[in-house]
């Protein structure tokens, strides 16, 4: 049975959370503390539920969902896994951190790449990863298939999307995941963005505003163009 606790952190309310089942190997994802008062917060909590951090999952390398990575590695010396694509989200935190105002946080020298398809073993838990790129080049999902449960970063949101303006976001991308990959999840799928409240895959399949103009049928565009060339 999967546990989960989330935390909401930073300037920008973005939420890391932990999941654990009763092996109490557990998994920390996006850990965006802040200040030493976050940080202090998420490892009070481990170390209060007897957990043990295996793994780092980055949905991506934005400064808000990394802020408290360093200081998760030095405490518990787990491996970061990242898609190698988001070395330049990372890159381009230098300039966003800049405009908001903010310390740069510190990213590792090495991280773990994982791509689609890839599966993370975190005691009985398994993590399957999802390639959603669009609101970053390397954007990821992790699903928990046996409890249905969805982690999805910026990607979706409950009634929204994620934003594509900043360096590297590509709107295209960004909604042919959402549409080809998520929203053909079952209903009952729970989601947690990594911002804002919880929500479910049948919800936004059926209320989000932004995914309303693409509730007919969907075609995938690789398959016009092999129908094009059939025809030709």
């Amino acid at each position: 049975m999967i546990h989960l606790q989330q935390f909401t952190f930073n300037l920008f309310e973005e939420h890391c959370f932990l999941a654990w089942d009763d092996s109490r190997k557990c998994v920390i994802i996006d850990p965006g503390a802040a200040s030493e008062e976050e940080r202090k917060s998420l490892a009070d909590f481990i170390s209060g539920k007897d957990l043990e951090p295996e793994a780092i999952l980055l949905t991506h390398g934005h400064f808000d969902h990394i802020a408290g990575l360093m200081d998760c590695v030095r405490n518990y010396r787990i491996p970061v896994y990242m898609h190698p694509a988001d070395r330049s989200t990372v890159k381009a935190n230098e300039s966003l951190c800049h405009q908001f105002g903010i310390p740069l946080p510190e990213f590792p020298e090495e991280f773990t790449e994982i791509r689609e398809g890839q599966q993370l073993r975190i005691g009985n838990l398994v993590f399957d990863t999802i390639e959603t790129p669009g609101h970053t080049p390397g954007g990821l999902c992790y699903y928990e298939r046996q409890e249905k449960i969805l982690f999805c970063g910026d990607t979706l949101f409950a009634g929204a999307i994620g934003r594509s303006d900043f360096p590297g976001g590509n709107y295209d991308e960004l909604i042919r995941g959402i549409l080809l990959k998520l929203m053909r999840m079952d209903g009952d799928v729970q989601v947690f963005p990594g911002h804002g409240p919880a929500t479910d895959i049948a919800t936004e399949r059926t209320t989000n505003p932004f995914l309303f103009p693409f509730n007919e049928p969907y075609r995938d565009p690789d398959e016009e163009d092999e129908e094009e060339k059939e025809e030709e």
